[in-house]
C-alpha cells in the first residue's frame, strides 16, 4: 500500500470513531451501561472514575489491529489501529484536558472558536449534572469532536466580544 492509501485509512478510521463514540455514548453509556458512565456525571472523588474503563473499549481493538497489522507485514489493519489510537489521544486531550481540566494542557477558556465550541457543547451535555431534577434523558450533545453548529456560533460570538491579546494566535 502506498503512503496516501495508508493516510486515508487512518483519516477514515478517525472519522468513523467519532460516529462510533457518538453512538456508544448516546445509546449504550446513557442506557444499559449507565452504571459505569454515571461516575462521569457525578463529582469525581479522586483522579479516576469508573467511566475511565471505557478507554479499554477503544484501546484493546486499537492494539489488536496494530499488532495483527504488523504481523501481516504492515497491512491495512495497522493503519486502522493507528486511526483508533489517534482518536483516543484526541479524546484525552480534548475531553479530559480541555473540557474537564483533569490535567492542565489548555487554558480553561480557549481562544479558538472550534475548541471553545467543543467545550461549550460538552458543558451543555453536563448542564443538569448534580441537580435534584437530573434525568439523563435531558442530556444533549453526544459527540466529542463535532457538536451542533449553535455551539460553534456561540463560541465565535464570545470570542468576537473579547479583547484581543498581544500575540494571540486564536
Amino acid at each position: 500500500m502506498n503512503v496516501l492509501t495508508n493516510a486515508l485509512i487512518i483519516i477514515a478510521t478517525f472519522c468513523v470513531m467519532e460516529l462510533v463514540a457518538w453512538f456508544l455514548h448516546k445509546y449504550i453509556l446513557h442506557t444499559f451501561l449507565w452504571f459505569v458512565h454515571d461516575t462521569h456525571h457525578l463529582p469525581r472523588k479522586g483522579l479516576w472514575e469508573k467511566n475511565d474503563l471505557i478507554a479499554f473499549v477503544f484501546g484493546i481493538p486499537s492494539w489488536l489491529f496494530m499488532m495483527f497489522g504488523i504481523m501481516a507485514g504492515c497491512d491495512w489493519r495497522l493503519y486502522v489501529g493507528i486511526g483508533i489510537l489517534l482518536y483516543g489521544v484526541c479524546y484525552v486531550l480534548i475531553h479530559d484536558g480541555l473540557v474537564h481540566q483533569r490535567f492542565r494542557i489548555f487554558s480553561s477558556s480557549p481562544r479558538n472558536w472550534y475548541l471553545l465550541g467543543l467545550k461549550l457543547g460538552h458543558e451543555a451535555h453536563h448542564q443538569h449534572d448534580g441537580k435534584s431534577d437530573y434525568r439523563k434523558e435531558n442530556d444533549v450533545v453526544w459527540g466529542m469532536l463535532w457538536v451542533p453548529h449553535r455551539y460553534f456560533r456561540q463560541a465565535a460570538e464570545v470570542l468576537s466580544s473579547r479583547p484581543q491579546k498581544a500575540g494571540d494566535l486564536g
